[in-house]
Formats: structure tokens, sequence, C-alpha cells
């Protein structure tokens, strides 16, 4: 089920709210065994086959933790039983979503003619498996202290997370599912996350999906025919508010979805292409993942402890199997290795500055402008292979994005267009659609626009914090859009949640679902 279908919106989400509130006024726990229920129908929805595959993984990663938290610290058996508890989660996912990657990669390497049948990838799959092996380390270093079944169980399934985040740790969330809940709630929490709920509706059905088009015309044009230089860039940058837009509003509304019920999540997303640098664009894009990654992978293989060629390796392996977490295709590898790279270079860059003194120096304005852009730039590059479905295709753009493939004009301005300073002799003109009008290109300002100057709703409802490890204060600019629950905010929310519904033309899935 998806949060901008009708089916949710009408139907679900006030059964789930008339029940929870219900169940609430007799017993706090019959209230979260029912909004459990709940998560199980949410997730069986798109296929109720594969909730019996994860309450199978659930049954086994708690049984697995609950026994791992009862061993004698230290002790070999307990060692053993993490790490096969972890390899079976990993061959699960393995399984599901990368077989099939492997065995036509064996063809194309060796020759062979292997073949097996395509596997159904099971929604939300890389997020409950990562999920569970974060609460198995929780377990055995001692940081998990609830072992319920009923409260473990929401605590995966949680519907506003299960299919595409935020990475929850156990030991923020099931104190929330194990406290009184009764005692927490208060209007405004509620007002907070309804508004905050349709915020991220219309972020997804208007902005994310309005300029969808635009970005889906290069990548189809583009694995037949390699784009321009023109047509290259507005459909990458098309691309790349589309994501944001798209992820923004999912995280808005898992954020306010959640408030809903008085369980407050991570935030997971922070303005990211305002980002000084491309650490500082990790520490803000898919924050939870980033701290997974960094708590799960690059710490345990030495972190920053150690000489720099390792530091640099570290950082390179993180990311590329990061990259490869994405999804089972070369292109999310690329993808990996490239911010892997990426951060090679920052961190090289950064040790060079404080070898030769210039670290102490405060950085001068333009120079955190021209860092802000030269991260941003780097990021849309990135955006090509995250979304290209080949690396051949992926290739193609690239090539545009850098004149390669050649400059050609809107078709527009051919045979004597602009008072005649152009004629078609001597210049290439091109049909695509991306060139057709100001369209495209008034999207992309807009929401430019809209990403780059505009406060994030962390920073507009940071007064009532609607999430855990709010990002950090709220900056003077910010402080006139201070979310009240007041009538004129009453009365733009509603506006914003109208334009919202009226924009639901058909079933629109967030891009994260793949994964």
């Amino acid at each position: 089920m998806l949060f901008n279908s009708y089916e949710f919106l009408f139907f679900f989400l006030p059964a789930v709210l008339a029940g929870f509130y219900g169940f609430l006024r007799y017993r706090s726990d019959l209230a979260i065994a029912w909004l459990a229920l709940a998560s199980l129908f949410f997730y069986g929805w798109w296929n109720p086959a594969c909730v019996l595959l994860l309450l199978a993984s659930m049954g086994f990663n708690f049984l697995a933790g609950r026994r791992i938290s009862l061993m004698p610290e230290g002790s070999t058996a307990r060692k053993w039983l993490l790490a096969g508890s972890i390899a079976a989660d990993l061959a699960l996912l393995g399984y599901y979503k990368y077989a099939n990657f492997f065995v036509r990669a064996v063809n194309d390497l060796a020759g062979t003619h292997w073949r097996l049948e395509e596997i159904v990838l099971p929604l939300g799959i890389s997020f409950f498996t990562f999920t569970q092996i974060a609460f198995l380390v929780d377990a055995y270093r001692g940081r998990a202290r609830e072992y319920r079944f009923v409260p473990y169980l929401l605590f995966v399934t949680y519907f506003p997370h299960l299919i595409a985040g935020p990475i929850l740790h156990h030991g923020e969330m099931m104190p929330q599912f194990s406290r009184d809940q009764g005692g927490r709630r208060t209007a405004d929490d509620f007002a907070a996350g309804f508004t905050l709920f349709l915020f991220g509706l219309c972020k997804k059905t208007v902005l994310a999906d309005g300029i969808a088009p635009h970005a889906q015309q290069l990548f189809a044009a583009a694995q037949s025919q390699p784009p321009m230089f023109l047509e290259s860039w507005i459909g990458a940058l098309a691309y790349t508010l589309q994501l944001y837009f798209d992820f923004s509003g999912y995280s808005d509304m898992a954020i306010g979805l959640s408030l809903l019920f008085g369980i407050r999540l991570p935030v997971n997303f922070d303005s990211p292409y305002k980002a000084a640098d491309i650490a500082d664009f990790w520490r803000r894009w898919h924050m939870t993942l980033s701290r997974f990654l960094r708590d799960y992978l690059y710490i345990p293989l030495g972190g920053n402890r150690c000489v720099p060629w390792r530091h640099s390796l570290n950082l390179f392996l993180t990311m590329l199997l990061g990259g490869f977490w994405h999804g089972a295709n070369w292109t999310y590898l690329a993808w990996g290795a490239l911010h892997g790279t990426y951060l090679v270079i920052h961190h090289g860059w950064r040790r060079l500055r404080q070898r030769v003194g210039w670290d102490a120096d405060p950085v001068s304005r333009p120079a955190r402008w021209a860092g802000r852009l030269l991260t941003f730039l780097a990021v849309v590059f990135g955006w090509v292979l995250f979304r290209a479905d080949s690396l051949a295709t992926a290739g193609g753009i690239l090539r545009g994005m850098l004149g390669l493939n050649g400059l050609a004009l809107p078709a527009g301005l051919k045979d004597g267009a602009l008072g005649g300073r152009l004629t078609a002799e001597g210049w290439k003109f091109s049909e695509s659609p991306l060139l057709h009008g100001a369209g495209p290109v008034l999207w992309i300002a807009a929401l430019l626009l809209v990403a780059l100057a505009m406060p994030n709703t962390n920073e507009i409802f940071a007064r009532f914090r609607p999430s855990l490890n709010m990002a950090r204060g709220v900056p003077r600019e910010a402080r006139f859009w201070q979310w009240r629950p007041d009538p004129a905010w009453a009365l733009l929310s509603i506006a914003v949640g109208v334009a919202a519904v009226c924009s639901i033309s058909e079933l629109s899935e967030f891009i994260y679902f793949q994964f």
C-alpha cells in the first residue's frame, strides 16, 4: 500500500487511528498490538505471501537476539551466534536481491548459460534486514533492553518506516513502544504530524511526480541515442530534483504519520543539496543509512583509526557496499564507487589543508558557495549512474553533460529565430521534448529555489521537535517560517492537502520502494 493512494488516505489510516485510540482508552499494550497487526496488513496489501517471509525473518532474529543477550559476554559461542545470524540475514537478502544479478554476471564473464527463474523482490527487504542486523549487534553489545515479541514485531513492521526507511535502532524505538502511550498525547503533536504528512504528500504528488516526466524522457531516449548537452543537463537536473522531493516527501510523511500515534522517528533527510562538501552531503542524505554504514561497517573495518591509505580504503569499501545495497545492478556499484572516490578525495584534501596550515583560516563566503556548487554538481553526476538502466546509458548521458556528444539547440530556433541571429547552417537542432518550450527549465528553476533557498521541514517544525535527533538549531532566516497551531497554518495545510490529493492521478511508487 502506498501513502499516496486513496485506499491509504481514506480507509486504512482512519481505521488504524480509530482502532489505536479506541484500544488506548483501555490498555496500552492492546493499542501496540493493534498497530503491529495493522502494519502487517499494510505490508501484505502488495503481496500477502511476503508476510510469511517477513514473519519468519522476524521470528528468527528475535529468538537469536534474545539468546545472544542471555549468553556470557565474550564467549566464543556468543560471537558465533551473532556471526551466523547476520550471515543468515545476508543470505536471505542476497538470494532475493542479488541471485539473478550474480547468475547473469557469471554468464557474461564465463560464457555459461545458467538459468534462474526471475525472483520477485519483496518490498522493503533491505530495510527490514538492516533494521534486524542492527538489533542483533545491539543485543550483542548489551544495548537492546526489551525482549517482548509484540513490541519487537511493531519495531520491525511499523508501517510508517517499513517500506523505505528510516532504518531504526532498537534502543531508540522500544522505550516509545513500551511505556504508557496515553501520557504523551497532545493536540499539538497531532496537528504537527498531520501537517507534516500533508506537506510530504504535496512534495510527492505535486513536485516529484510533476517533474518526473522530464527525467523519464531523458533516460528513456538515452537507451537508444546518446543525448546532447542541453537535454542531458535538463534531464539530469530533473531527476536530481525528482529524487530529492520524492525522498524528502516520504521522510516527511513517515515522521508525520508516526507523530499521529505519539511516536517519534529519527530524522532521515536534512536539505542535502545545501551541503558544504560531500561528507556533509552524507550527513544529510538518508541519514539513518549513513549512520548504519558508519556504525556497523565503517567503524568495524577500522574507521579513521588507521594509516591514511587504510582509512581511504575503509571509506571506499563502505560506499561501494552502500551503493550495492541499493540494487543489483552495475550502475549502483559504480555509483557507490564514485561516492567512495569523492569521499577519499575530500578527506585527502582535508589532510593536505591541515598539513600546510590552511585549515586554521576561516573559510570565506565565496569559498563556501564554491564548495556547495561543486558538491551539488558532483551529486548530479552521481545520480545519472543511480537512475540509468545500464552503464552504457549512463555513459552516454555523462558524455552529453560534458559536451562530448555535441551541442544541439531547440528546434524552435531553426530558420532565423531570435531575429535572424541564428540560422540552420552550421548548427544542430534537436526535437527532444526537453527542449520544447520553457516548461522543463521553469520546473527546474522553481524546485531548485525551494531546495536551496527555503527552510526545510526540520526547521519549520523545530519548536515542536517532531522527530528524534534533530539535526541542528533553527537558522535565523527560518524563524519567520516556524509552524504554529493557528488558523493561518491550518488554512495553508488545507490548501496544500487539497492540491496534493487532487494531484493523485495514478499510483506512483516512491523511488526508494525498489530497494
